[in-house]
């Protein structure tokens, strides 16, 4: 068996989320590639050379690249999967764009999310908002596979792969990148931060979000919300977390006047620690919470923040 992972690139760099996917991909078992797809990526090919177990890395280092998009990359991998019996992404914003492409210019199935691997061709992946997990088997000769990579523990850094440049450069005449406009912020990057402060409905408005300043400067976290406080307009939807926005698992979360609701559980129920700050005791938050605190939310934060 051999494997492709693609890899996640954040601002050129190669995103953390690549090291679970290698987990997976190791699950499964078999040789590793990984492919590096971008311009001027060289930096992420030599960090994609140092995680374990993958065997080698292929660079695909042109403009064509640039911006990811899904039919320049979906063509490159239709070349490329002849090589491979699976194919792997995370299932990011660019895992979720590229892989449906790849899958039906190959004719065939895509297995999204995955979470567990069983065999080489049976899988494990969340159903129901996560209530429920259905145990899939794949009889295609090429298996299109998204990971959720919260089911899977980072590889290390120690290894020492081959490079080889990839030369195929992808005719694309179909899409063009015309803009992209990225939040700045001098927190982590919520999918990967170890520690996330979340709001939800019971922040009032967007203006007491601020209340988590304080608390997420001290902790170095990212800070989050519910679908609820997003449809509210208290926050940009960039910052939903839950089935419908970001899946995240970090050491710690913190839940802040979130009543938790099932779609908020499917995106950080995995979450090492999770603490709920709500005034309703009766919240479902606290079903899941390793710690809670009953109470006006707006007293508590000032107080948190002090003692920390």
């Amino acid at each position: 068996m051999s494997i492709l992972v693609l890899a996640d690139l954040h601002e050129g760099q190669l995103a953390g989320a690549t090291a679970h996917v290698v987990a997976a991909a190791q699950a499964i078992g078999g040789d590793i590639d990984v492919l590096v797809a971008g311009e001027g990526v060289q930096a992420a090919a030599d960090a994609a050379a140092k995680l374990d177990g993958v065997s080698k890395v292929r660079v695909a280092d042109n403009a064509a690249y640039a911006h990811q998009l899904a039919e320049p990359m979906g063509a490159l991998l239709v070349e490329l999967a002849g090589d491979y019996t699976h194919v792997l992404a995370s299932a990011s914003t660019t895992g979720k764009n590229v892989l449906p492409r790849l899958a039906a210019l190959k004719d065939v199935s895509q297995l999204s999310d995955v979470i567990g691997v069983e065999s080489a061709d049976t899988f494990l992946r969340p159903i129901y908002a996560g209530n429920a997990i259905a145990t899939v088997k794949s009889d295609d000769a090429l298996k299109v596979i998204t990971i959720r990579t919260t089911g899977f523990d980072a590889v290390g850094t120690s290894g020492s792969a081959t490079t080889e440049a990839v030369d195929f450069v992808a005719d694309n005449a179909q899409s063009s990148f015309v803009k992209q406009e990225l939040a700045q912020s001098d927190r982590p990057e919520l999918g990967g931060a170890k520690v996330v402060i979340s709001g939800g409905r019971g922040m009032g408005n967007g203006e007491n979000f601020k209340l988590l300043d304080g608390i997420a400067d001290k902790l170095g976290a990212a800070i989050g919300a519910s679908r609820a406080a997003v449809d509210a307009g208290f926050v940009p939807n960039d910052m939903q977390v839950g089935q419908t926005g970001k899946i995240v698992a970090p050491e710690l979360y913190i839940a802040v006047g979130i009543s938790g609701a099932i779609q908020h559980l499917a995106g950080m129920k995995d979450s090492k620690v999770i603490v709920a700050i709500n005034k309703d005791e009766e919240a479902p938050i606290f079903q899941v919470a390793d710690y809670g605190l009953v109470g006006d939310l707006f007293e508590i934060l000032p107080e948190l923040e002090s003692k920390l």
